[in-house]
């Protein structure tokens, strides 16, 4: 898939190539990651900021591409190359999506049958915040019902959180008058997918 793309380089170093000795200095980026994944995953996103850094630092790339589904990791990664000043741009994708709406996700792959069908109520449910923000709906909290209404059809799927925050601090809001992300964490069976969408009147970069 690279070489038909154009690409000449591939750079897939294992564990011994980045970790040569036991990790003693970390990327923490604070405030971003201490609610949505953040309040579930502790440490994570200090691994994915090192991690990250010690990429763009070895390639020494211009630009990095990072899927609008990880909305929280694009946040704490471009926050990190803005106060690091780190010398590339960092770009966020849409998220691919399978044809029934499901985000694509090397996760989906344990799935059962039932689940993957009940899955679809995550794409649906962001669907349905869209909808209603578009409409003119600006209180938060009944944008948040809506969803969970909807997840609440799949008796399979157990919210981990169901939030709307402001995109920039990823902060909770309660009344959205600018930018806000709609985003959730969902368990189904031991599978934990996420999924989010942007509300704003300009078309962001999701692809519900």
């Amino acid at each position: 898939m690279c070489e038909d793309a154009g690409a000449d380089v591939i750079f897939a170093p294992d564990d011994s190539v980045l970790y040569p000795t036991p990790q003693r200095a970390w990327v923490t980026v604070e405030k971003l990651t201490d609610n949505l994944c953040g309040r579930f995953r502790p440490g994570h996103f200090r691994g994915v900021a090192t991690v990250c850094a010690k990429f763009f630092n070895i390639v020494g790339a211009d630009m990095a591409f990072f899927g609008q589904k990880d909305a929280q990791q694009v946040a704490v990664i471009r926050r990190m190359v803005t106060d690091l000043n780190l010398p590339l741009q960092i770009v966020t994708c849409p998220t691919v999506r399978e044809p029934d709406g499901l985000a694509m996700s090397s996760r989906n792959q344990y799935l059962s049958a039932e689940q993957r069908r009940q899955a679809v109520y995550l794409s649906s449910a962001l669907r349905e915040s869209k909808r209603l923000f578009t409409a003119g709906q600006r209180d938060a909290s009944i944008l948040i019902a809506a969803m969970r209404e909807i997840l609440s059809k799949g008796a399979l799927l157990q919210p981990e959180y169901v939030q709307i925050v402001d995109t920039d601090s990823l902060e909770d809001i309660e009344q959205i008058d600018k930018s806000a992300l709609a985003a959730m964490a969902v368990r189904c069976g031991q599978t934990r997918l996420i999924d989010n969408c942007i509300l704003d009147l300009r078309n962001g970069p999701d692809s519900l």
